[in-house]
């Protein structure tokens, strides 16, 4: 029996990495063991309750207002002492946080080969964002396995020398775990907290907003907050949800400028299932995060990014995300448009997903399993 450690900390990572246990699980000859830093502790908790994933070791790393220096030396530490007494086969680490950087380190110092789901993402700025891009090129250069989730960031990692018989197109697993949580939320809608049932039912149209970049802290929060601002009063028959990121910086501008409106509900971050209800229900999003510019457009929900880069360049192309950056006046006129303009909101919500059919963490376990072998 091979054993496979899935090394985590944040909620996306979380998220993206259940398919893949589950995956595990059910293949032959294959134990996976979960390893969580608890880098994002209350919103970790929330996406392992919804999966039912049990972390086996749980190093519970996370301290009030955290340096990324301080956590990448507990974690390169911690990391190194659970390497040290489970040995296991293989590491899998997924996307680019500061628990991935540390885990593919630790790992490739013990001699223990490191596969990197959602690998070769690139925006070519080591600053943008800040620090994922850089963690996940450092990653890249460690890893042994590559599983890159579309053929243009295979193509990025090819570029950079790669083996190509290391690199592997799979998919996505967010859309793994899209289809399982869809599934659920469809046949049992949870509540969502924050919110009341009634206002969820109805057809009253629903933006939804996210946003937690460090690279926007500051005026870049603050443009974008008055944008939605003026939307809110534009669109007094619009109803606004924004699960506002614990991070201080980015509670302070959300709440002074847009928690006097009565169409905008300012409510903490939410687990997975009732974001996927939220994400189900809404007409538009309007977002900082990777991870949901995968998941919208396979829900068919336009999205408009509040980044001047992304790594995601699949559903840009596709037409079903579009890039404002910060700046207020843009980000109004392109949520107004939409909001108005049906047909080009329905351009956005035809277009098709780049990002997989929900197979891709089978693929990963057999390959994998074929690694070990």
């Amino acid at each position: 029996m091979r054993t496979i450690s899935l090394i985590f900390g944040t909620r996306p990572e979380a998220i993206k990495l259940a398919p893949v246990a589950r995956a595990l699980r059910e293949a032959p000859d294959l134990a996976p063991h979960a390893c969580v830093t608890a880098q994002h502790r209350s919103m970790l908790d929330q996406v392992l309750a919804d999966f039912s994933l049990a972390p086996d070791v749980d190093l519970d790393l996370m301290h009030p207002d955290q340096s990324l220096a301080a956590f990448a030396a507990r974690a390169l530490a911690g990391l190194d002492a659970y390497l040290r007494d489970h040995r296991p086969d293989l590491v899998l680490v997924q996307g680019d946080t500061t628990t991935v950087f540390c885990a593919a380190q630790a790992a490739f110092y013990l001699g223990i080969p490191v596969g990197h789901v959602e690998a070769g993402l690139r925006t070519g700025d080591l600053r943008a964002p800040f620090p994922e891009e850089a963690n996940r090129v450092l990653t890249s250069r460690l890893a042994d396995l590559h599983f890159a989730p579309t053929a243009t960031a295979r193509d990025n990692l090819l570029r950079e020398g790669l083996p190509p018989e290391r690199v592997h197109v799979t998919g996505n697993t967010v859309i793994d775990a899209l289809h399982m949580a869809v599934d659920r939320v469809r046949r049992a809608p949870p509540d969502v907290p924050g919110l009341a049932p009634e206002d969820l039912e109805g057809d009253r149209p629903l933006v939804l907003v996210t946003g937690h970049r460090r690279e926007n802290f500051g005026a870049g929060f603050e443009s974008v907050c008055r944008a939605l601002s003026r939307l809110a009063d534009g669109f007094p028959d619009h109803f606004f949800v924004y699960p506002v990121h614990l991070n201080p910086r980015v509670q302070e501008p959300v709440r002074r400028l847009l928690g006097t409106h009565d169409n905008f509900r300012l409510i903490d971050p939410v687990p997975y299932l009732p974001f996927v209800r939220l994400l189900d229900r809404c007409r538009l999003v309007v977002t900082d995060s990777g991870g949901v510019q995968e998941e919208a457009p396979g829900l068919g929900r336009p999205v408009l990014v509040t980044r001047d880069k992304t790594e995601r360049p699949e559903a840009v192309e596709a037409g079903t995300v579009r890039l404002v950056g910060t700046d207020e006046e843009t980000v109004f006129a392109e949520a107004a448009r939409l909001l108005t303009d049906e047909d080009a909101r329905a351009d956005m919500a035809r277009a098709v997903s780049p990002y997989g059919d929900g197979a891709a963490a089978g693929r990963i376990a057999g390959i994998c399993r074929d690694y070990l072998t």
